[in-house]
């Protein structure tokens, strides 16, 4: 059952879980870059203290993490009444999509398969305990993005939404991992103007399935949403 939690407030809390295994910095470093990228923090950070405190890490330790993401253009500090750490719009990779699919190797095969177990599985148990009314503002925010970077980061938050109103911290956390290992090829993948109807099609007719209670739809239909993202994939890259 849903913990009754807004979708953004369960993904937060399971982005910045508290760090258990590995070295605190590495960690917290990857933690916070994780949900940049995806789009789940978009404009300031949590208050140091707080963040502190999701993480389990000495404010000592997240102020070194935070540098380390400021030296490398992912957020940056301001001072005074209505300071804090925000989030920098960075520019696109250099990259190109073939030079990232190459570096991944058959660690992509892997990552669009395990894709296609997790999402639609998660897409299934929201069913049995969604607020839909939750999902339909993610829905939006994908149809309202003002560019394709924008568009791309409010597509990730949607999954993540799915998985995180079902309260299940480790298929959040899972659906998080496949999102941040696929997010940086995506990125460099063209938006195309009539994939984004087929797109937005898929993404109502998921949200109508969650809503209706009916999971063995919602999972068929994330997993042809997923298997068209690959395919996709696949045709710009071969």
């Amino acid at each position: 059952m849903s913990t009754g939690a807004e979708p953004a407030e369960e993904l937060a809390r399971v982005l910045f879980r508290p760090v258990r295994d590995g070295n605190p910095f590495e960690v917290t470093v990857e933690r916070l870059a994780t949900a940049i990228r995806l789009g789940a923090v978009t404009d300031r950070l949590p208050p140091e203290r707080e963040l502190a405190a999701m993480l389990g890490v000495s404010r000592m330790t997240l102020r070194d993490a935070l540098g380390a993401l400021a030296d490398a253009g992912f957020v940056t500090s301001r001072r005074g009444r209505g300071g804090g750490t925000f989030v920098r719009h960075r520019p696109p990779p250099e990259d190109d999509a073939e030079t990232v699919a190459r570096s991944m190797g058959e660690s992509l095969t892997h990552a669009l398969d395990y894709r296609r177990i997790i999402e639609p599985g998660a897409a299934a148990l929201a069913a049995s305990c969604a607020d839909v009314q939750g999902l339909r503002g993610y829905l939006a925010d994908i149809s309202a993005a003002p560019d394709d970077a924008a568009r791309r980061r409010a597509d990730s938050r949607f999954h993540l939404a799915i998985a995180s109103v079902t309260g299940n911290a480790p298929l959040i956390a899972a659906v998080a991992d496949v999102q941040a290992r696929l997010s940086g090829l995506l990125e460099l993948i063209p938006v195309l103007r009539s994939n984004i109807a087929h797109s937005d099609a898929q993404h109502a007719e998921i949200v109508a399935a969650i809503g209706r209670g009916d999971g063995a739809a919602a999972e068929r239909h994330m997993r042809e949403h997923c298997d068209a993202t690959a395919a996709l994939l696949r045709g710009f890259l071969r």
